[in-house]
């Protein structure tokens, strides 16, 4: 009896999307753009974290954003009421991630001359985004004072893969039972080298650092352009 080899359809697919991927970083990299890739559960505050960005650098800085979700395109048509620049949304009809394909489509809308950073808010959820590769140049896990302090353990790949935490809502604390020191705890347990920020997009609590943090990704990536 003869025997037929079964083709691993999940690793030729993510084979086919860490191409894409290598694609969107050489031409964000050609072009001194860095860019982001924010995670999190549903409800954890991504786009109001982009609101009070956008309200803080949208003068400052050229910030393109490409937003996912499931179905409609909610979130996009907030942000662009914060900016002038095109807000691109990917509507994946019930699929749980951004793939980098979609990530490379939107590009071709990006004039990456005058643009100054890439922040791409994934669909929301913690398991299928953080195994896709888009291009990023590092992963953002935004988690919330509404969720429970064990979400770094219950997700650990996300965080794994992250290279900053943002705790937002910090402004609830008074009026949760959350502990935002153990939940910080967890996420360092996790990747001990996570960079952590508190924020309330709601009162502008620790938006200052974040900003400035975006700020120093752009400038550093500056220092690579040709004079």
């Amino acid at each position: 009896m003869s025997v037929r080899a079964i083709v691993n359809v999940r690793e030729r697919v993510m084979a086919r999307n860490d191409g894409f991927a290598a694609t969107v970083r050489e031409r964000l990299t050609a072009a001194h753009v860095p860019s982001l890739n924010l995670l999190s559960s549903p409800g954890a505050g991504k786009t109001a974290l982009l609101e009070a960005t956008l309200q803080r650098l949208g003068t400052q800085l050229r910030i393109a954003i490409l937003t996912g979700d499931v179905q409609t395109q909610n979130d996009a048509d907030r942000l662009a009421q914060h900016t002038e620049r095109l807000v691109q949304a990917v509507v994946t009809g019930g699929a749980c991630h951004l793939d980098a394909s979609q990530v490379l489509d939107g590009l071709e809308a990006v004039h990456l001359p005058d643009t100054d950073l890439l922040i791409v808010e994934n669909v929301g959820n913690l398991v299928c985004p953080s195994h896709w590769d888009l291009g990023e140049d590092a992963k953002v896990v935004v988690m919330s004072t509404t969720e429970g302090e064990d979400k770094p353990l219950k997700y650990p790949a996300a965080f794994e893969r992250a290279s900053v935490v943002v705790l937002n809502k910090v402004d609830l604390l008074p009026y949760v039972p959350y502990d935002a020191s153990l939940a910080v705890r967890n996420a360092l347990s996790v990747n001990p080298w996570l960079r952590v920020f508190r924020t309330s997009a709601r009162t502008g609590e620790g938006m200052d650092a974040w900003c400035d943090w975006l700020a120093s990704l752009v400038a550093a990536r500056r220092t690579l352009s040709p004079a």
